[in-house]
Formats: structure tokens, sequence, C-alpha cells
């Protein structure tokens, strides 16, 4: 079918070596002609793109080397082989060329069957290439599922430790994710909180049954050894480049500081406390205060949007407050989708 046919653009100045390579190569490709550099990367910008490009080196205005230089810089052309064709045949012109980042030269006066060869070996190549990249793309995302998985498990293991219920991490990870949008993350940055955050209390996997359930309060020794888990938490998670983990263990260990600098476990304080420990801070406290627990009764909503704004500037960053406040209907919505009384949400409820 001919729309299933590679697309190969050919530039040059002169109409009759156009002609020459179109018909040399029409009975198997789409042939998209170009009389100058400057139309040549206007061709190559519209979709679909060509699969090879065929480059004239010698043309008024802007050459070869120009045109592939240009193309190379643009992320969505340069994957595109570049093959020179020209009279000239000094090394250093061939090496100007590979520089730019051709893939091959075709001198002039060019050989039908050289030309075939050449096009059809280079274009095999890139398919390859293509088909590698696509693999990698698709192991990749096989991958990040795999650790979204497995900081879904972790941070459930915790919820089993304690009094809370699996339902509090999705409530709280969909808070985070409102409340750093609106304070002005981005996407994916929201999105990276908002799969790291289910790990904030993995810690508390090291916390000793006894003092984690113990239905009255705890003495000064059993909270130095609570006040242990996020550092634990940062432990089991490690250190790793993957941005997710690195924020998962970023939560874990900071979402118990304050902005006062009365927090733990490293008494940071204001922006010393890095942003995702901060915004936690707000959804977890908030979601502890609304939901029901073994030792407390719910509170009314606007009751616990009251306390976390009187902690403003003491216990939470105050300039998270606009964000927070602005997001508040949906924060009721998510509580009423995930409430504790529904049961356990199954594990597909965390995914975007």
């Amino acid at each position: 079918m001919e729309e299933s046919r590679p697309i190969i653009l050919v530039v040059d100045d002169l109409a009759d070596n156009i002609d020459v390579l179109s018909g040399i190569l029409k009975d198997n490709y789409r042939v998209k002609a170009a009389l100058s550099g400057e139309r040549a990367l206007r061709v190559a910008a519209v979709q679909p793109y060509p699969d090879l490009i065929l480059l004239d080196v010698m043309m008024p205005g802007m050459d070869g080397y120009a045109v592939c230089r240009a193309l190379k810089a643009d992320p969505r052309l340069a994957p595109i082989p570049v093959i020179f064709v020209t009279a000239l045949g000094e090394v250093e012109n061939e090496q100007e060329g590979f520089e730019a980042g051709a893939v091959d030269y075709i001198t002039k006066p060019v050989s039908p069957s050289v030309v075939r060869a050449r096009v059809g070996t280079h274009l095999a190549l890139y398919n390859q290439n293509r088909e590698l990249e696509r693999m990698v793309r698709v192991r990749t995302a096989e991958l990040h599922q795999t650790r979204l998985q497995i900081i879904r498990r972790l941070g459930r293991a915790a919820e089993f430790k304690d009094n809370e219920t699996g339902n509090h991490v999705i409530r709280m990870s969909y808070y985070c994710r409102l409340i750093g949008l609106a304070h002005g993350l981005g996407e994916r940055e929201a999105d990276l909180l908002f799969n790291a955050a289910p790990m904030h209390d993995i810690g508390k996997i090291g916390i000793p049954d006894s003092i984690l359930l113990k239905p009255g309060g705890l003495d000064a020794e059993e909270w130095n050894i609570m006040r242990r888990h996020p550092l634990m938490g940062a432990e089991i998670i490690g250190e790793h480049d993957n941005e997710l983990l690195t924020y998962a263990r970023l939560v874990a260990l900071t979402h118990h500081e304050r902005w006062d600098g009365s927090g733990y476990p490293a008494g940071l304080a204001g922006r010393d406390i890095p942003l995702v420990g901060r915004i936690v801070a707000v959804a977890d406290v908030f979601d502890a205060l609304v939901s029901r627990r073994p030792y407390k009764e719910p509170w009314h909503f606007d009751d616990a949007v009251a306390e976390i704004e009187k902690g403003a500037g003491s216990h939470f960053d105050p300039e998270l407050m606009p964000a927070f406040l602005s997001v508040l209907d949906d924060m009721q919505r998510i509580r009423d989708a995930y409430s504790d009384e529904l049961g356990p949400m199954i594990d597909s409820d965390l995914d975007e």
C-alpha cells in the first residue's frame, strides 16, 4: 500500500538531480523533494516525518552541513538518518559530514544500485533502532509499574502495623497531589509525589507493636523510639538514582519535620524541609484528623481545616495554606469516595 511505504526526502538545488534520485526510488518509496536547505527543514518537520533524507552538500544559502546540523538539533527529527549526496571526495569533507550527523555518503554521478543499497541498509538500521527504542520504552514502563506496586505494597504493610487503614494512604496521596498542583508543582512532580506518598510511614514496620499499638500515651523513652520511624523508613527505602524512590525516601524521612524546627528526626525548619515533606505533613495530619481511630472520633471537616490553618507557621508551611484551602472541595470528595466505612479499597485505586 502507498501509505505504508517509507518516505524519502530528497534535497538538492538542481531539479534534474532530484528527478534522477526520485526515478531510482519511486517504485519502492514515497519521495518528497526540496530545492533548498531552508525548504528541506520545513518539509522534514511535517508529519509523517521522513524515514530517511538524501541531502546535497553544495547548495546556495544553507548548505547541506548546516541543514544536517539543524536537523540533529531538533529532537523530533534528530533520529532520521541523513545520507549526503555530493561530488566532493576529499577526506576532510567526509569528516565534516559525519561530524554534522550524517550516516553515509553517496557520490555523484549516482549509481542506481548503490543508491538503492545504501537507502535500504540505513532504513533497515533505522527501523531496527526504532524497534529497540520501543522495546526499551515498554520495559522501562514495566519497571516503573513494578516499582509503583512495590512502594504501594510496602505502604500497605506499614498500615497493617498501625491503627490506620489502607484507605488512609490512598486519601492522603490524593491530597498530596491536589495540594502540590495547586501550589505550582508540574504534573510530573505531582505524580511522583502521589506515588511516593504511600511510603511515608514505612518506618513503622521497625517500631515494636507494644509501642505502636499502645492504647494510652507514650512515655519519654517510648516516644524516643517512635521518633525513629522516619529514619527507619529512609533506611528501608535506601538511596537510589531513581526519582520515584528518591521522592519516597524524602517523604518518609521528612514528613514529621515542622516549619518552626520542633519536628523530628532532624529538627529541620522552614525551607530546609523538602517541599514534598511539607506537603505530606499537611495531607497526613489532615486525614488523621477527619478519620476515625480506635482512640478518637473523626473531627468535623471544617474543624480539621481550622486546625491546619492554626498550625500554619508552626507545624505547617504557611505558604502551602492558599493551595490547601483552594482544593478543599476536591479533598472532601476524595474523603467521601475512599471512606473507611466503605471498607478497604482495591489495589488499582491508586492508579491514575
